[in-house]
């Protein structure tokens, strides 16, 4: 059995959100899907997500693609395949040949994991949808 492995926000499920779940799952038996808590996220980004890690965590469980779904408490990626022993681990294109991934891939390749970069889709975001909401009068 293929295991594969991806994480995010998922704050404001968007079809970019959509199109990474479903190429990831193309290419594995089982799709673990890593949710960050709002605790983590509030750490890192500085500000708190619009929907709850609960609530985020089941529209990504819902997904046909997802065949479970973890709380994502850190960026430790090696510490998360030690515990779930994936094969893949899948990833926007935007951290492609920088510093922090080429370090993952080169840890990830002593194991056999490899690491799968897919396309970002073009002119969605979450932050994009919320900067627009927030130019709406919205009553």
């Amino acid at each position: 059995m293929v295991i594969g492995y991806t994480t995010g926000v998922f704050d404001l499920f968007h079809i970019g959100h959509l199109n990474i779940l479903k190429q990831a799952k193309s290419m594995c038996d089982r799709l673990i899907v890593g949710v960050t808590t709002d605790e983590y996220v509030k750490k890192y980004k500085n500000n708190s997500p619009s929907i709850s890690y609960a609530d985020r965590a089941e529209i990504v469980r819902s997904i046909k693609f997802v065949d479970s779904v973890i709380p994502q408490h850190d960026h430790n990626k090696l510490e998360a395949w030690e515990k779930l022993k994936f094969d893949f681990i899948f990833v926007g294109d935007d951290w492609y040949n920088t510093q922090k991934w080429n370090e993952i891939e080169s840890e990830f390749k002593k194991v056999d994991v490899k690491v799968i970069y897919f396309p970002r889709t073009p002119v969605v975001s979450s932050t994009k949808i919320k900067n627009d909401l927030g130019s709406k009068n919205i009553k």
